[in-house]
């Protein structure tokens, strides 16, 4: 489990970030996700966010359309991940938050602290017959780097890792299909093994509304996702 002030996000480079954990004998490559009896308490209290999308000015909340699908993607820093899908014509909309843990309502900080079990998730709203799932896979695993662990570049913890949150057997199975067929493309280049977890949805929890649509808010805030350059196709 990462304490807070361990948890990065941007500017260090790999070598010193590791030297830095290595004196709190903390191995990046081997952060664990806490037990349910480590994890913080929570709230009962939800998240109070805008009403609308900063950009979009779709609904941020449900209720959403009927014809349309929600999928939870993690993959690193949230703030570039959400504008890599609201840029996508076929999605409705998109907020940032928190799944994948067991604390109820977290805050940005306890999430940060390891000890929510949370991800730093993305949910998208989209209309299938507009956007593809395969097409929002594919931006998911091209857009950064899955066989990382807990952790994308200089972010580093557990709230870091890469996961696909479905909220329909269909589309786990497809992002299961996905998984597989990049698996063997990473290989070919030379990558290791995916370290995604592939998921039924939970509990969706909208992380402060700061946070949401943040590259837009803020023209010049950090972006730290990279991805491997290999296709999907």
């Amino acid at each position: 489990m990462v304490p807070a002030p361990l948890a990065f996000r941007g500017g260090l480079d790999l070598a010193t970030l590791h030297n830095m954990m290595s004196r709190f004998g903390i191995d990046p490559d081997e952060l664990t996700l806490p037990t349910a009896s480590a994890t913080l308490p929570g709230r009962t209290d939800r998240m109070v966010v805008s009403a609308e999308h900063f950009v979009t000015k779709a609904r941020l909340e449900p209720p959403f359309p009927e014809d349309a699908e929600e999928v939870v993607f993690g993959m690193g820093c949230f703030w570039g991940a959400e504008k890599a899908f609201w840029e996508l014509q076929g999605v409705y909309t998109t907020a940032v938050g928190y799944s994948g843990g067991l604390t109820p309502n977290p805050t940005y900080q306890e999430v940060c602290s390891g000890q929510t079990g949370h991800n730093e998730v993305v949910l998208v709203v989209f209309y299938p017959s507009m956007m593809p799932l395969e097409r929002l896979l594919q931006v998911f695993w091209e857009g950064h780097d899955p066989t990382q662990g807990m952790r994308q570049g200089n972010d580093v913890g557990t709230q870091y890792r890469s996961g696909v949150y479905c909220t329909t057997e269909e589309q786990k199975l497809a992002a299961e299909a996905s998984r597989d067929a990049y698996q063997q493309a990473l290989s070919q280049a030379g990558y290791t093994q995916v370290s995604t977890e592939v998921t039924r949805a939970g509990e969706f929890y909208y992380a402060e509304d700061y946070h949401q649509q943040y590259l837009a808010k803020n023209l010049g805030g950090y972006c730290g996702l990279g991805g491997t350059g290999v296709s999907c196709r």
